[in-house]
């Protein structure tokens, strides 16, 4: 499992800080929301409309962005994607109200919508089969690395200089990252100068790595769909914490932004370690039992269900120290379902990776857009900050039973040309 050889430890780190730097510039919003409300006078629903401007362009882009990588490479779109989301977190920084941040904001989907999808694409060119979870994993680890250190970051830049300063110097970061992912990936890891014969061992046939097939979508789609659905209830409560975490402890505990984003911070912390333990635990599974159904389905069920009876108790309780433990292992447990969700659509559909993985990633986009206003109206209209929370109690549920509808080990077949997937592999 371990990636020893240079190149591939190199892609795997490059895509791990896309995802750290993409999920920075995502959230990084939430930490300067407070000041962002009072300085451009936006009431809790504007301010939920703005979190959702995101989601619109990002859910969408999901799919024709997973297309384009699939098309024209994880190189050139990946590239792409880097230098919009720059451009659009450095724009967010010279807003002077509600329509402009709705518009940046809505750029910053456009640039992002295809990034994790075509990054899947890319994973599923270098790696092996018993390698992708872990991989799905310590990549959205990042990412969730990336939301915990957000909130002490943008605090400590908001106190510093400005809340407007904190989106320039990230959207500056981003760029560079582009230039960097542009210079040294190769869309087929044959042909990069620095691969070795033993990193080459297990992974897809050139013709599939290389192919510019058109994707045959209906029967794509239908394949897709339960992961899909599965993947709204997910980002159903990822978006919950996302978008409201900070808040939630600033308002319902009236702590100060430094707490708050101190707290939230910890929170996020346990998610990494959640990303990480999910795809090691998949792969494992894989490794030892060979049944690919049991070692996604098992795992995400497990999270749903773990997250539920960890976000409970925040019905009953109001004590900061066990909402924050509580809130800590859920979204633990939460993670928990990344990495063997994210596996699925490249254990089922390799061939189009990209395409099946954005499909899937358009459920958790669909989740962006309705969430965020529902929850700046429940928030509005009953005062409490802790409403979000307990009303995605029955998402969880509902996502631990349509897991077991993904079936992953069913390999989907192209039938316009039966010999260009191999037959479907037991489980």
């Amino acid at each position: 499992m371990a990636m020893r050889n240079k190149a591939s430890r190199f892609v795997l780190l490059a895509t791990c800080l896309m995802y750290f730097i993409f999920y920075v510039d995502r959230v990084n919003i939430s930490t300067a929301a407070p000041f962002m409300q009072k300085d451009l006078g936006l009431t809790a629903t504007q301010l939920g409309l703005a979190f959702s401007a995101f989601a619109y362009p990002y859910a969408f882009f999901q799919i024709a962005g997973g297309w384009l990588g699939d098309r024209f490479g994880p190189r050139v779109t990946l590239t792409l994607c880097g230098a919009l989301v720059g451009l659009a977190t450095i724009w967010s920084g010279f807003v002077g109200g509600l329509a402009a941040l709705f518009m940046a904001r809505l750029a910053l989907g456009i640039g992002e919508g295809p990034a994790f999808p075509t990054a899947t694409r890319a994973l599923s060119n270098w790696l092996r089969p018993d390698q992708r979870a872990f991989a799905q994993g310590i990549t959205h680890a990042f990412s969730r690395a990336g939301n915990a250190l957000t909130p002490p970051l943008i605090a400590l830049i908001v106190v510093s200089f400005s809340w407007r300063d904190s989106f320039i110097f990230l959207g500056v970061v981003a760029l560079l990252w582009a230039v960097v992912w542009f210079c040294y990936f190769r869309d087929d890891p044959r042909t990069h100068p620095q691969i070795t014969p033993e990193e080459l061992q297990g992974l897809p046939p050139a013709t599939v790595v290389a192919t510019r097939k058109s994707v045959p979508w209906i029967p794509l789609i239908k394949r897709i769909m339960p992961v899909t659905l599965t993947d709204f209830c997910y980002g159903w409560i990822l978006w919950l914490y996302l978008n409201w975490l900070p808040s939630f402890f600033l308002h319902e505990f009236n702590l100060n932004i430094k707490k708050s984003a101190l707290f939230a911070a910890g929170v996020f912390l346990a998610g990494v370690v959640g990303d990480t333990v999910g795809g090691l635990l998949s792969d494992g599974i894989l490794r030892k039992t060979g049944n690919v159904n049991k070692a996604r389905t098992s795992v995400i069920v497990l999270g749903f269900l773990g997250s539920f009876c960890f976000m409970l108790p925040i019905v009953f309780v109001h004590d900061l120290t066990t909402v924050a433990i509580c809130l800590s292992l859920a979204f633990f447990f939460a993670e928990l379902i990344v990495a063997p969700i994210w596996a699925i659509p490249m254990d089922i559909a390799p061939e189009f990776a990209g395409s099946a993985s954005g499909f899937m990633n358009f459920g958790f986009g669909m989740a962006g857009i309705i969430s965020p206003v529902v929850f700046g109206y429940a928030i509005d209209l009953t005062g409490r900050w802790d409403v979000p929370f307990i009303g995605s109690l029955a998402f969880l549920l509902i996502g631990a039973m349509l897991a077991f509808t993904c079936k992953p080990g069913e390999r989907f077949v192209d039938n316009r040309s039966s010999a260009a997937v191999p037959r479907p592999t037991p489980a």
